[in-house]
């Protein structure tokens, strides 16, 4: 079974976790797609949801398939969000932001009583640090974070677009990609990089996953 059979095999269980009437945060990457996707058949068979995208991404998709979308002004507390992960600790502490959307993905998450992690199983590892860090940062303090991320042991890297230019958020902003190797206390790591001006956000989630469902071959297997 392929990265994309697994990822389809979880993206449709966390699918079938939402209940009718609930506020759904609507995750963004490869896996969460599938979700959504699975979501939107739901919707189209009578489930009543709301939904509330992580991304532009993410909204345009739930717009094409018609889930109604809500906005955190609107709905401030989500029912249960899904959403997918670059990297899964035994601890279900993750790394996000590969696709971009990490600020919103975790103010999402952050809001909600329950969130789903949904991942193929090349995603989970015994210890946070392969996968490069993203950090969120202000144009204007560029230079100045990356020499705090220095010290702090990382290599960072401007991420760019396919024609050379600096990759931009949904949010204005750009975002550093930071190789620090084996994380070997995320919670401390989380809270230097939360401690340096110019840092809007960074893609360390820790202790807002409840459950990861992990795409295992035939099967799906629940970490929690």
């Amino acid at each position: 079974m392929g990265n994309s059979e697994e990822k389809e095999a979880v993206g449709r269980a966390a699918a079938e976790l939402v209940r009718d009437g609930d506020v759904v945060g609507l995750g963004t990457g490869s896996t969460a797609y599938f979700a959504v996707i699975a979501l939107g058949e739901r919707v189209k068979a009578g489930l009543k949801i709301i939904g509330i995208p992580t991304s532009v991404q993410t909204g345009d998709l739930a717009r094409q398939l018609g889930i109604p979308l809500t906005t955190l002004d609107e709905r401030p507390q989500i029912d249960i969000t899904i959403d997918g992960a670059d990297e899964v600790d035994p601890k279900l502490n993750l790394i996000k932001g590969g696709g971009g959307a990490l600020l919103r993905e975790k103010v999402v998450a952050s809001a909600s009583k329950k969130m789903v992690v949904v991942a193929d199983s090349s995603k989970v590892v015994p210890v946070l640090g392969k996968f490069p860090l993203p950090v969120e940062v202000i144009s204007f303090a560029r230079t100045v974070v990356e020499n705090k991320i220095v010290a702090l042991g990382a290599s960072p890297k401007l991420r760019a677009k396919a024609d050379g230019s600096p990759f931009i958020t949904d949010n204005g902003n750009q975002i550093l990609d930071c190789s620090f190797g084996k994380i070997a206390d995320p919670s401390a790591l989380s809270l230097a990089l939360s401690n340096v001006p110019g840092i809007v956000e960074h893609g360390l989630f820790i202790g807002l996953a409840t459950i990861a469902l992990v795409g295992r071959g035939g099967h799906v297997e629940e970490l929690s």
